[in-house]
């Protein structure tokens, strides 16, 4: 018996408890406050599509349905939803205990928790954490902002299996408790367009590492991370440099000094992924054998929506990058081609600076096409600082029209790309809707 979750589920009762936001995160925990004896009510910003008609619930709807957030006891925030909204605060302050599902997950599963972060590479890095633990005969949980929710399984967890988490800035925000071991791939802009600053981003992410003891795992080659200092066990990775764990040179991957791995080996492309794989490795060595890791990472083939080959049509290789939110994701992916490249790029602003992406874009790029309302300060950005470089622009104004496009203009043993280098909310529900939405055009070309 898990005496925490007893105790928590104990204080449960009779509690007037709210659920802000039905998203993922969320949805598990109607049935699970509906077996025990308290007052729900529920919050959300749009119209739902759920039947709630089994839930004997309070429902609030609307932009304004935090106005009617007074008096609870608990409130379960979704990741979206930031503890610094006034009206969550004003309960916080009035005595409320405010929390997330993952970070109930994290204080009250009795396994292991590893936890990683970063602006860019956070799913491949956990994934192949998964995978590599899996491989040395784990038991693992793989949740947070990836896989499915994890809080109605923890009565099924044991102290001999392991919790391995994507973390968001979102879920990290305000956390009182970390994982023992956690990573954080990088740091640069991103969400600005929702955090306060800068400054409140990063501190978000550090909240991985700040709240317990254990090991920390950094990039030494990010300004951010490579200056982060923490009384935990402190691992370096890099793409470029020695360092004190596993790291880059050549192509070829070592740890402290010895050759380990030739990534040419590799299913997956670009360099950044190398980058992925020294970062998990350095993470949990210790707990695997490294010739059998190597092995099956040798087999990865990828993550969906992160550099998927989709498929060739007339000597053309089109991929869909579509987890490319940011510029430094797409700056990434187009360092991993030799080949000639269409960049299909554009989408929802998050208030991100697109002149680093002018100069990858003119020296990798032959083709642009551009849509979504990023698509003008892409577009500036490039044209700012070209030169005499030979680069064709198009503006679009839909996913199938920069598609057909794409392949009115590509050319034999040219690499169609797709990565935005902006969040997708303009015209889709999420990143995975816009890569289904691009393949399924792409297929049909």
């Amino acid at each position: 018996m898990n005496k925490k979750l007893e105790q928590f589920n104990n204080n449960l009762i009779g509690k007037k408890i709210a659920i802000i936001g039905l998203g993922v995160s969320n949805i598990p925990l109607l049935d699970y406050f509906k077996e025990i004896n308290c007052e729900v009510s529920l919050f959300n910003e749009k119209d739902i599509d759920i039947d709630l008609s089994n839930y004997n619930y309070k429902l609030y709807v609307g932009e304004n349905c935090l106005d009617n957030l007074v008096g609870f006891d608990i409130i379960f925030r979704s990741p979206s939803c930031l503890p610094n909204r006034k009206e969550i605060v004003a309960e916080k302050e009035r005595g409320c205990y405010v929390t997330t599902e993952i970070e109930e997950v994290i204080k009250l599963t009795p396994s292991k928790v590893i936890g990683v972060t970063g602006s860019d590479g956070k799913t491949t890095t956990t994934t192949l954490i998964d995978l590599v633990l899996r491989t040395n005969g784990y038991k693992t949980f793989l949740g947070g902002n990836i896989g499915t929710p994890l809080f109605t399984k923890i009565k099924d967890m044991t102290e001999d299996d392991i919790l391995v988490l994507e973390l968001s800035s979102f879920q990290l925000m305000n956390m009182e408790v970390s994982p023992s071991r956690s990573l954080i791939t990088n740091i640069s802009p991103n969400h600005l367009d929702i955090h306060g600053s800068y400054r409140e981003y990063i501190d978000a992410k550090c909240n991985i590492y700040k709240n317990s003891d254990g090991i920390l795992v950094v990039n030494a080659d990010n300004e951010i991370t490579s200056k982060l200092e923490s009384n935990r066990e402190v691992r370096y990775f890099s793409r470029y440099n020695k360092t004190n764990c596993f790291y880059v040179l050549d192509g070829k991957i070592y740890f402290k000094e010895k050759l380990v791995y030739d990534t040419s080996n590799l299913k997956i492309r670009g360099i950044h992924n190398h980058e992925n794989i020294c970062a998990c490795m350095s993470l949990i060595y210790d707990m695997v054998d490294i010739d059998k890791s190597f092995a099956a990472i040798s087999n990865f083939s990828g993550v969906e929506h992160r550099l998927e080959f989709v498929r060739e049509i007339n000597g053309v290789k089109w991929y869909n990058d579509s987890v490319s939110s940011s510029p430094t994701r797409t700056i990434a992916g187009l360092s991993s081609f030799d080949e000639e490249i269409v960049l299909i790029a554009g989408g929802y602003d998050k208030n991100l600076d697109y002149t680093p992406i002018a100069r990858p874009i003119l020296d990798k790029v032959k083709v642009l096409i551009l849509f979504g309302d990023t698509k003008d300060k892409i577009y500036q950005a490039v044209i700012d600082s070209k030169k005499d470089e030979n680069i064709d622009i198009y503006l679009c104004n839909s996913l199938s029209e920069v598609a057909n496009k794409a392949y009115e203009v590509a050319k034999e043993k040219q690499v169609v790309l797709f990565s935005p280098a902006s969040a997708s909310f303009d015209m889709f529900k999420n990143f995975a809707d816009r890569g289904m939405q691009f393949k399924d055009i792409v297929n049909k070309l």
